[in-house]
């Protein structure tokens, strides 16, 4: 835990395989909640970010090209990755509950099945290895304006970071087709300098935020 919690900050740069692309994708995580995610393609980078209170995103590829809001739809998934350690760390204190459902088994190995309820009402089913305790599979269940979203998530690959274990390879999709989508990490840095604006909202938002009235969504 004292190896987990020194790391402050963290910046990824990878391969993203899937829907018949390959593109580059990067992920710059600050301590708690601060995450901003970038996808690179054909000389356009869509842009993610969530600055610890309000969630928002530039997409080029549908011709927009200034800063917009995040959906709630969206920014489910981007609020997993801005949780600095995961769920199961401290998962008390986030509001989360944690059940032990016995043993299970992922792709012909034993695995130990664990229940996370989230604060906000979504499920995680977590698989660990027995014998490291490391994450191998997640399957999430989001509950979206009363319909459920589901997906499954694998990981692969690990390998030693300032003494912390993590994934280099993570693969998602649904249920039938869990590796529809690969990201291969190829460098992963921790405790490197970041610069707090770089999550922030765009000037163009800040005024447009307060003059509609809109929150964050935490």
């Amino acid at each position: 835990m004292d190896k987990i919690k020194a790391i402050k900050t963290l910046r990824m740069t990878g391969k993203f395989d899937g829907d018949g692309i390959t593109a580059t994708v990067g992920q710059e995580n600050v301590r708690p909640n601060l995450v901003r995610e970038t996808f690179s393609l054909q000389g356009m980078v869509v842009i993610q970010a969530y600055d610890g209170s309000t969630g928002w995103h530039i997409q080029p590829f549908g011709g927009k090209k200034t800063p917009e809001l995040m959906g709630e739809d969206d920014l489910r998934d981007l609020l997993l990755d801005a949780d600095f350690d995961g769920p199961l760390v401290d998962y008390k204190e986030k509001g989360n509950t944690v059940e032990y459902l016995g043993h299970d088994v992922v792709d012909g190995d034993d695995a130990l099945r664990l229940k996370i309820t989230l604060k906000n009402g979504d499920i995680i089913y977590d698989y660990l290895d027995p014998d490291t305790f490391i994450e191998i599979r997640k399957e999430i269940q989001q509950f979206i304006r009363g319909s459920q979203r589901d997906r499954v998530m694998e990981f692969g690959s690990y390998k030693p970071v300032n003494g912390v274990m993590y994934p280099f390879s993570i693969s998602q999709g649904p249920k039938n087709h869990p590796d529809a989508q690969t990201v291969t990490v190829r460098k992963l840095e921790a405790n490197v300098t970041i610069d707090p604006a770089d999550f922030n909202l765009p000037p163009s938002l800040r005024t447009g935020e307060k003059s509609s009235g809109m929150v964050g969504i935490h």
